[in-house]
């Protein structure tokens, strides 16, 4: 790709053009595994807003240091081929043909690291720059999968039995001891995934004491801190929400059915599962879940569009009471057109284009 730095022999002229709209830049990308999700998520959120004639768009790509600015080439008589423009970290502004270009508002789209994990909420609030999601506070926290259930447990939220394994554990690999301390605790089945990542990416359902060293290398290839996680039998559901300064919404709640061992990656994005909208749950339990996300929300200091997963323990037919047990929370979830909170504003007869506008709007 084409990095444009182009010169002028005059001063840059600020872009007066969409004075009278904001001007929004969808920041994706990232550092992280779940780059090419970003990139969906980021044209989802493109589309959405093209409805909105108050807004301007553009894509923004950040990799590293390597922040760009997407240049449509539309003109007359030529292929078409979009251009790039360096970002000035110093305003997160670009420059091309002269003219600079500034942002009034960030929508953030980058699934791991830095958007998702508080680092680019504190760039922006230093050169005062208002965005889309939580703060740097409830952003870091969420990322960090253990730190986030654990604060929620000493507010009565269930979550399951788990451990943390930070980076040194690598030298005990070698140690039969070491699984069977984590089977000790955990049990199996259990789960043993990064601490800090998404879209399933490091994943493992470990059944037996062999299967968990491997499962711990796959996981801290993404990240340094591991999360190992008791298996919970039951109905898997997500619910989102957002607030503004005038409303609270919970979105219906989608069941997720996949036959994979879990919801993986191919059936997060290659379409391998069932994705039922609303859930198919006693209407007393959809209301639980919507107001526990709803005091998740608030618990958290959330802002903007959060989406918060589940799996609901217990066997109706033997006469058990369902129970609300949390998964994660999700700060920047996926946003393509498929995505779970595209499917929940459509199934609350919604206009997924409006909800973003009120997520904008609500920061002015």
């Amino acid at each position: 790709m084409q990095i444009c730095k182009k010169k002028s022999n005059f001063a840059s002229k600020i872009d007066l053009t969409h004075k009278m709209k904001r001007n929004i830049a969808i920041i994706a990308g990232g550092d992280s595994s779940e780059y090419e999700v970003s990139l969906r998520s980021a044209a989802g959120i493109e589309s959405f807003l093209a409805d909105q004639k108050q807004y301007t768009t553009t894509i923004v790509l950040l990799r590293g240091n390597d922040w760009k600015a997407q240049i449509k080439n539309q003109e007359p008589g030529t292929k078409n081929q979009d251009e790039w423009a360096e970002i000035d970290k110093n305003d997160f502004s670009y420059t091309y043909n002269g003219v600079k270009h500034t942002f009034d508002f960030a929508y953030i789209t980058i699934h791991g690291t830095p958007g998702e994990n508080g680092v680019l909420q504190g760039y922006l609030d230093m050169i005062g720059l208002p965005y889309s999601c939580c703060g740097v506070l409830a952003a870091a926290m969420t990322f960090n999968k253990y730190t986030c259930n654990h604060y929620l447990k000493g507010f009565g939220v269930k979550v399951a039995e788990s451990v943390l394994l930070r980076k040194e554990a690598i030298r005990r690999l070698g140690d039969k001891a070491i699984g069977e301390e984590i089977i000790e605790q955990v049990g199996l089945p259990c789960f043993i995934k990064t601490n800090v990542g998404g879209s399933s990416f490091g994943v493992t359902k470990v059944k037996t004491l062999e299967e968990v060293e491997p499962a711990v290398k796959k996981a801290f290839a993404e990240g340094d801190e591991v999360i190992c996680e008791a298996f919970m039998k039951g109905i898997e559901i997500t619910c989102g929400a957002y607030k503004t300064k005038n409303k609270s919404v919970a979105f219906p709640i989608t069941e997720v059915v996949t036959s994979n061992e879990f919801f993986d990656y191919d059936a997060k994005y290659n379409g391998q599962v069932d994705e039922i909208t609303p859930a198919r749950i006693p209407d007393e339990v959809r209301d639980a879940v919507q107001a526990m996300t709803l005091k998740i929300y608030d618990i958290l200091g959330c802002k903007g569009i959060i989406r918060v997963d589940y799996i609901l323990t217990g066997d109706e037919a033997k006469g058990e009471r369902l129970e609300i047990n949390l998964l994660e929370v999700n700060t920047t979830p996926g946003m393509t057109a498929t995505s779970f909170i595209p499917q929940q504003v459509r199934a609350a007869g919604l206009n997924i284009g409006e909800v973003l506008s009120e997520i904008v709007e609500d920061n002015f």
